[in-house]
Order: structure tokens, then C-alpha cells, then sequence
């Protein structure tokens, strides 16, 4: 038995914290949470973490990551600046990082194999819950296809483990989320428009894929049952990744150009997961085309946030972290908050803006729901009972800083 002490517990539910809690775990799973005076006697059996001048809250979430991305110099990106087994400990080093900052479940959208989500499983690494894309579908030209300024394609061996990801056409589509899902994938990505790093001439407007493409890319992963999470930064891919019925739109920095979009999340109940955090690197980013764009679209992007807000989609949190290295991910709520969201801390509410989802400082049940269910993930991370005990000890109380963690895990 484990039991957690803490000076404050924030459930998640939007319940107001608890003072001087206590969470009894046992076999990995919460048993009971009370509450108990500094004197309270314990089992003898029981290891008792102290976390009384701390406040206990269930793990972060970060619904749009790139774990074993480290830069976006072709070099890197074509895995030439290193043997890959460096290259492999140095993700499973970014894994354990992600884990002891209090993020523990992630969705990685693209350059992951299902390896990793079996060495955490088996405990031969230390990392949060995986959720996998494996790579980023798209069709010749689009985003996935690496192909460098000259025209070459990338000249390391295929991974089997990460099946090529470059499609086109209604069987082919079909054929490659087949393989995806054969491969381990927890979710289907893909791209139906270029971003602020893609390559020149290929940019956040720039479409990919048809509508009947997106459609039996959509229908084949739902009936495997996978989600389908999508980049679609604006014009015309963006509404047809809507029109498609993806699961999630990431990135939908243009939502705001086209009045109809919102309102189709709403009512399709579409996840957005804004990504904010990348595109702060892509504005100073060396690459003059990737700068221009970035700055472009940023006063779109965080008008397209606050509208969504005010409709009622869900939005959650994702750094896609990865080609401009891994800072804390807990940067991506900072810049939620900064967009018109609210902390929550101390289970206050704001009237005039909606609650960070995705994480478990926001105020009420549906929004911290929201990020539970636009991860992907089968368990909850709400403090109902039981539940796989999946906790967080920050070491600093604040609205908006989350620079260290301790998780307590059973």
C-alpha cells in the first residue's frame, strides 16, 4: 500500500481542492481518498509519501507530442547526425524527463514505434502512457513525404517498425492505415494541408488529399477502431478534414477565416488541439518562409482559439514538441492561459473565460473530460474510484509555472 499525503488535492472534477488529503493506493490502484491530520497513524506496511506543503492533482496530459524528434535540420530529421541507437536512448532519456515533470500520458503524433510503448510497459524504461501515430499519412508532396530541397528522398533503410507513410488514392489510403494499425498504431495521423515548417511552396494553406481520400481514411481507421487525429492548418484542407469526420484537428490555426468551421466542430463534437507552444519557435525560426508564416498566422490562430472556446469545442492541450527541441510541456498551458483560458487554480471560476482542458486544473466534469477523451486513452485520470493511480506532486504552486514534478505511480 501507498499513501499520498498532501497539503491540497485537486481532483479534477472542479470540486474545490481539499485540504490535508490523503490517497490510499493499492495494487496500482486508488483505494480511497480522505482526509487526515498530521498525526494520523499509518498501516506499517504502508510507504507514505510526503507531500504536505504540496498540492496532489492527477497526471498531465499532452495530447500532440513528438518524442523522438530532436531538431528540424534535415540531418535530423533524416536520423543522419547520429547512430540510431543514440539516437533511441536519447528519446527514451526525453520519455523519462516528460514522466518526472508530471506529464503522464502522451500522444505522440508521429516518429515513435510501438517499441517504446512496450520497453515503458515492460518497465525497462521510465516514461508516461503512449499513445502512438507512428507517422503522419499524407499523399506525394504533402508533409510526410521527406523529400530534401534537391529532390532526394531520404536515404536511411526503412524501419519496418514506422511503415512509410506517403499515399494515394482511395486503396491506398486504406491499405496504409491498415498497415499503420499492424504496426501498433493507437491512432491514425494525417495531414490534408502543409504548415508554417513544411517546405517552400508547400505552406499552411496549401491542400492535401481529396474529400473522398479523407472520407476512407476516416472510415477505415473508425472501423479498426482508431481515431483520426489531423493537421490541418487552414484553407480549403481544413475544411474538408472537418467535412471528413476526423477526431481531432491539429494545429487549425486559420479556423477563424471560415465561419462555418466552429460551429461544425462543435456540433461534430471535433477535438482542437491548438498547439500553441511550436509556432513561438517556428516566429524566430532561421528559415525566412517559416518565420513569415509563423508570424502570419499568429493573431488567426489566437482568434481561432477564443472562438472555439466560445462555441463550446473541446480544446486540449498539445505542445508538438519535438523539432525545436523538448522543454517542459507545461509551456503549453502557459500560453492557453495567455489566450483567454483559466488556470483554475484553487477551483476558483472565471466568468469571462473558459477553463484549460486537457489537463486536470480545469473547472468541471466535461472539460477535464474533454482532454481525457481527445487523448486517445482507455483510463481515466479523474480521482473517481477505482482508477490506475496516475498522480502528480507539484513542487511549486502557481497559476501558470509547472517546472518540476514528482509522480506517484502505483
Amino acid at each position: 500500500m501507498k499513501i499520498v499525503r498532501a497539503g491540497s488535492l485537486i481532483d479534477g472534477t472542479g470540486a474545490p481542492p481539499v485540504r490535508d488529503a490523503a490517497v490510499l493506493i493499492r495494487d496500482g490502484r486508488i483505494e480511497a481518498v480522505t482526509t487526515a491530520s498530521p498525526r494520523a497513524s499509518w498501516p506499517a506496511d504502508a510507504e507514505v509519501i510526503d507531500g504536505s506543503r504540496l498540492t496532489l492533482l492527477p497526471g498531465l496530459i499532452d495530447c500532440h507530442d513528438h518524442l523522438a524528434f530532436h531538431g528540424y535540420e534535415l540531418v535530423r530529421r533524416w536520423g543522419l547526425d547520429e547512430p540510431q541507437s543514440t539516437r533511441h536512448l536519447r528519446t527514451a532519456q526525453v520519455a523519462s524527463q516528460i514522466l518526472a515533470s508530471g506529464y503522464t500520458a502522451v500522444r505522440d503524433a508521429g516518429g515513435l514505434d510501438a517499441g517504446f510503448r512496450l520497453a515503458i510497459q515492460e518497465g525497462l524504461i521510465t516514461g508516461p502512457r503512449l499513445v502512438l501515430a507512428l507517422a503522419i499519412i499524407s499523399p506525394t508532396g504533402g508533409i510526410g513525404d521527406r523529400i530534401s530541397p534537391s529532390g532526394h528522398v531520404s536515404s536511411f533503410l526503412h524501419d519496418p517498425s514506422l511503415p512509410p507513410s506517403v499515399t494515394n488514392g482511395l486503396e491506398g489510403v486504406r491499405t496504409t492505415v491498415r498497415t499503420m494499425v499492424r504496426a501498433g498504431a493507437d491512432v491514425i495521423k494525417c495531414a490534408t494541408t502543409g504548415g508554417a515548417s513544411s517546405r517552400a511552396g508547400h505552406g499552411p494553406k496549401d491542400s492535401a488529399f481529396s474529400l473522398d481520400e479523407m472520407k476512407a481514411l476516416v472510415e477505415e481507421a473508425h472501423a479498426l477502431g482508431r481515431r483520426v487525429m489531423c493537421h490541418a492548418v487552414g484553407g480549403p484542407g481544413l475544411r474538408l478534414a472537418i467535412e471528413a469526420g476526423v477526431d481531432s484537428v491539429e494545429h487549425g490555426c486559420y479556423l477563424d477565416d471560415d465561419r462555418e468551421l466552429i460551429p461544425m466542430m462543435a456540433e461534430r463534437g471535433t477535438f482542437f488541439v491548438p498547439t500553441l507552444t511550436v509556432y513561438e519557435y517556428h516566429r524566430e525560426s532561421p528559415a525566412p518562409h517559416v518565420r513569415e508564416r509563423a508570424r502570419a498566422l499568429r493573431s488567426h490562430h489566437l482568434e481561432s482559439v477564443g472562438r472555439a472556446l466560445a462555441a463550446g469545442v473541446k480544446v486540449v492541450a498539445g505542445t508538438d514538441a519535438g523539432g525545436h527541441g523538448h522543454p517542459n510541456n507545461a509551456l503549453e498551458l502557459e500560453h492557453l492561459v495567455a489566450a483567454g483560458m483559466t488556470p483554475q487554480v484553487g477551483g476558483s471560476r472565471s466568468r469571462r473565460r473558459r477553463p484549460v482542458t486537457g489537463h486536470p486544473r480545469a473547472s468541471g466534469r466535461a472539460t477535464h473530460q474533454a482532454g481525457d477523451q481527445g487523448w486517445g486513452g482507455r483510463d481515466r485520470t479523474r480521482l473517481g474510484l477505482p482508477l490506475r493511480a496516475v498522480l502528480s506532486l507539484p513542487t511549486v504552486r502557481a497559476a501558470r509555472d509547472t517546472p518540476h514534478r514528482r509522480s506517484a505511480q502505483g
